[in-house]
Parts: structure tokens; sequence; C-alpha cells
């Protein structure tokens, strides 16, 4: 049977039980190693980084360091800092009383030291749960070695009649209350070069300073830091002799690929079933927020140094369900999905998550975040239809006959060419939006063609992203007017050139 240790109340009783304690690093690794030979999970909800991030994650807990995450935000930096209190004992013993976690077999504050003293075995411990192991602060600006590492409690001092140079006038920062525990400091050049000096002697010496007085403290944690590059803006930099003594640097990234990004995305999106269960969600408009991300990232209007956070599409997702629920609950409307169209309500999701460069500002962030929806739908239409601008026909290279044959795209653009248009609204109606799209010559012809299988809901969903599709390759144009998309022939409402060669 075995024992349950959190029963025991005594330094004595923990004696007799054989309880070794180890340092928080040690005991990391050793829970660590466990899990690898078990072949168990250590890091959970952390996708696409299983074999950069967590592989050095873990080689450098393995390696008892410290560790610096470097990256854009969004890059879930804190979140696998915050996973690490998992690999720790379920419980640790304490002595009763201690405000930095002293251990009962080494204790270093004075009041640990001296309640041992004078009650030895008897000495009162209690457990700690890993749980409460962790400590975070978010470096700012205003953040001060009081905060961090403590200072003299005058007052203190005041009633127990002691020197300020007594170490029990100290009133302890964060660091030292997160003794044998996991300790993260995120946004770390944000921090004051004068307050990350103050962390030299804690990372490499074992000792604290407070106005002067050196205290011989060896504290036991695991320091992790988060920052962004450090020429990511000109809020400051992480101070090089810091850096040094920081053993690991792990480069973060965002999603290599589409699907691991859509994987994020569907875990962190915080969408209510009662939203899902009477609406659909194509994988179509999932791939089309996703791939906005990845447009952002590389387009010539948003700062590469700022990144773009997996933020944005999980914000974009919510928003995308959102306001087609908004659409079904005006219409009263039992059941529906979510249609092209509808991407139009996440340009709020869009537009505060990118930071612009100067050309970007010029343009404005609710025309770059269309210009970034067009480039997603129109990268998107590609991986389910043919590409529209290989369908060209030279002129008087092929009959009227081969055109139709080679082009399945014409009978659509002609439909406009001849002068009708499409009118879709925010708030349509489903039975009036399918009736609006099979008014369109051709277009359920391509649907069809490429999707035989699909049933007629998702028939014009297809029918619809055909003509968004279309739009992005300039083969019609598109409008986007207030509560309204409206589609139109694109050169022939401004010249007529009476040629079939001429409209695609």
């Amino acid at each position: 049977m075995i024992m349950d240790v959190t029963k025991i109340t005594t330094l004595g009783g923990l004696k007799k039980s054989g309880y070794k304690s180890l340092s928080i690093k040690e005991e990391i690794r050793k829970n660590l190693i466990q899990k690898i030979k078990e072949n168990q999970p250590r890091f959970s909800g952390i996708l696409g980084y299983e074999n950069t991030v967590l592989r050095d994650t873990e080689t450098a807990l393995l390696s008892r360091h410290n560790i610096l995450y470097l990256g854009l935000r969004g890059q879930a930096k804190t979140k696998i800092a915050r996973q690490m209190t998992e690999l720790l004992d379920e419980y640790m013993p304490v002595i009763k009383g201690s405000e930095i976690n002293d251990d009962p077999f080494h204790p270093i504050s004075k009041y640990a030291v001296q309640l041992i003293q004078k009650e030895g075995d008897s000495t009162p411990i209690e457990w700690l749960h890993r749980s409460e192991r962790y400590g975070e602060k978010l470096a700012t600006p205003d953040v001060s070695v009081a905060d961090l590492i403590g200072d003299i409690d005058p007052i203190k001092a005041a009633n127990l009649k002691l020197n300020f140079s007594d170490e029990e006038v100290i009133h302890y920062g964060i660091i030292p209350r997160s003794n044998r525990s996991v300790f993260v400091i995120n946004e770390l050049p944000d921090l004051q070069a004068r307050i990350q000096v103050s962390l030299f002697n804690i990372l490499q010496e074992g000792d604290i300073q407070i106005r002067g007085f050196k205290l011989r403290m060896p504290l036991d944690i695991l320091f992790v830091f988060t920052a962004n590059p450090e020429d990511y803006t000109n809020r400051g930099s992480i101070v090089t002799p810091l850096k040094d003594r920081i053993e690991s640097q792990i480069l973060t990234h965002y999603p290599k690929d589409l699907e691991t990004a859509l994987q994020i995305t569907e875990q962190e999106a915080n969408i209510l079933s009662e939203q899902t269960k009477h609406l659909k969600v194509a994988d179509v408009l999932k791939r089309i927020v996703e791939q906005i991300a990845f447009e952002a990232r590389n387009s010539e209007y948003v700062d590469k140094k700022s990144g773009v956070s997996a933020r944005l599409p999980i914000a974009a997702l919510e928003n995308l369900v959102s306001f087609a629920e908004r659409r079904v609950i005006i219409n009263k409307e039992k059941e529906s999905q979510v249609w092209i169209s509808d991407l139009n309500g996440i340009i709020p999701a869009i537009t505060g998550k990118i930071e612009l460069v100067y050309e970007g500002e010029q343009e404005g962030p609710y025309q770059v975040a269309l210009n970034l929806l067009e480039k997603a739908i129109r990268s998107q239409f590609i991986q389910c239809f043919p590409a529209p601008e290989k369908q060209r026909t030279p002129t008087g290279k092929a009959s009227q006959a081969a055109q139709q044959k080679e082009n399945p795209y014409r009978k659509i653009i002609q439909w406009f060419d001849a002068g009708n248009n499409v009118d879709i609204y925010a708030d349509m109606k489903d039975s009036e939006r399918v009736e609006t799209l099979y008014a369109v010559d051709g277009l359920y012809g391509v649907a069809k063609k490429y999707y035989p299988q699909a049933n007629e809901q998702e028939n014009a969903l297809l029918m619809e992203f055909i003509l968004h599709g279309l739009a992005s390759y300039s083969l019609i144009s598109k409008k986007t007017i207030e509560g309204k998309i409206q589609f139109n022939d694109l050169i022939g409402s401004m010249m007529n050139f009476g040629s079939d060669d001429d409209d695609v």
C-alpha cells in the first residue's frame, strides 16, 4: 500500500518517510525522463512544434537550463511555460508559514532556520500542490526591483526593533516568493535595463541584493523568459550579460502549413455548441479564414517585424459564426449555413490584429483587410476549382466550341457581359440567396461538374464561392456596398468589346 505523504505534518515524519528533496530543475528532469520513457504526452494542445520548439524545450529541461523563448506574438510562448508545472511532482513539502516555500531539508530563510533550531523534528510542514508552484510577471516599464526581488519594510523594522540590514525586515518580492517554482517573465525587453541587471546574481550567483544589503539566498527557481525579437519596435532590448546567463534560447514560429493552423484555430476558437447546432460551417470557409493569416504574414502592407498572431484566425472564425448567427436570428430560420459573403463580418477581427507599414496606413486598415480577404479567397479558390487565369485562350487560336470546352467559366462570364448582375445582401434569407444564385447561367453546372456528390445546400455554397473566386481573379467585378455585395460584368460595364475572345 502506497503511503499518502501529504498526511505527514512534521519534519520528523518527513524524515521517517524516506522522502528526498530535489531542486526544481532536477525534479522536472526526473519526471520528464519518466514521461518520455512511457511515451506520455508532455505538452498538450501545442501543435506544429513537435519537431522544433517542443523538442528544444525538452532538451533544455533535461539540461536543467533556464529558457528564453524568442518569437513574434501569438506563438504559444507563455502557454508552453504554464504547462511546465505538469512536469512537477504533484505535491511538495514546505516549512509551514514560510514566505518563500522553504525546503524542510534545506531551509534558506532566517525564519525557517530559526524555526527548525527551535522545534527540531516537530517543525510543522505543509504540502504545496504543483498548480501553486508557478509565478508570472508581465514586464512593463514601471516594474521595480522591489516588485521582483523585494524591499526593506520600515514598519516591520520599527515594530521588531531591528536594524535595516536584518533579513527579517525584508518584504520579499514575487521572485523569492516563487522559490522552488517555475517563474515566467513575459516581454523581457520591456523591463528597464537597470531592472534586468538586478536579475544577474539570482541567475548566476544565487544571492539577492536589496538596498545595498547582500543576502546569500540560493533560490531554487526555473526561470522562463519570453520576448519578441529585439528589433521589433524601439521599446527596449535584453541586456547582453542577462542574455548570456540564460542558458537556452529557443526560437518559436508560426504554423508552417495550413493543416496545422486549422487544427490550432479549431482547438482555440470559442464557438458555442448552440451556434453550430443549427449553423453549418463548411471546411472551405475555415480554410479561407486561416489563409488570411498566411496572406497577412506575406503582405507588403503588414509589418513583418510585428508578426500576425494566431489569434487573428481564431477571432475571425468566432466573428464569422456570430455574423451568420445574427442573420439566422433576424430571418427566424431554423437551419442555415455560413455563406462566403458572411466573410465580410470578420473584417473587425482582422483590422485589430495587424500592424501596418507606411504603405498600409495610406491604404487604410479596412481596405487592407478587404485586400487580404480577397487574396485568401483567390488562394483557396484554385484548391477547389481550375485556376481561371489558366483558362484564357489566345485570340484566333481556337474555335468557339473549343473555347467553350476549355473554359468552364465562359457561360457565367457571358451572362454578366449581357448586362446581368447579382446582389447578395448581408441579411438575405437562404431561400432568396439560393434563388438568386441559380438564376446565373452556367453557375450550377460548374459547381456540379467538380463536386457531383454535393447536396443542394453545399451546391449553393459552391456556386457563391465561384462568384467570389471569379471576382478575385478580376473576371467579373465585385463591389461591397453597405449591407450588400454586388457582382457585375467587369469590362462590359465600361466598354463593349463585342468579341467573345475578350470576355475572359
